[in-house]
């Protein structure tokens, strides 16, 4: 079963994207090819900006509680 989730990026962003999918490539597609492209450090260096949160002390606490759960 395929579930589809609706995104919202910047306008600058979207552009970005379209410049670097191929013609015959879904969005869902590139972005597989990008995630395989790169390690999850180097995706998240290169999104540094291109996203806002909207609480980021609740987004970092929720992080480190993670951390700590994969530690143990």
């Amino acid at each position: 079963m395929l579930m589809s989730k609706t995104i919202t990026i910047r306008t600058e962003v979207y552009m970005d994207l379209v410049k670097v999918k191929k013609d015959d490539e879904s969005f869902s597609e590139l972005f597989e090819r990008l995630m395989k492209s790169a390690t999850p450090i180097e995706i998240l260096q290169k999104m540094r900006g291109s996203v806002e949160f909207k609480d980021k002390g609740k987004m970092l606490s929720e992080m480190r509680s993670k951390r700590s759960e994969m530690r143990y």
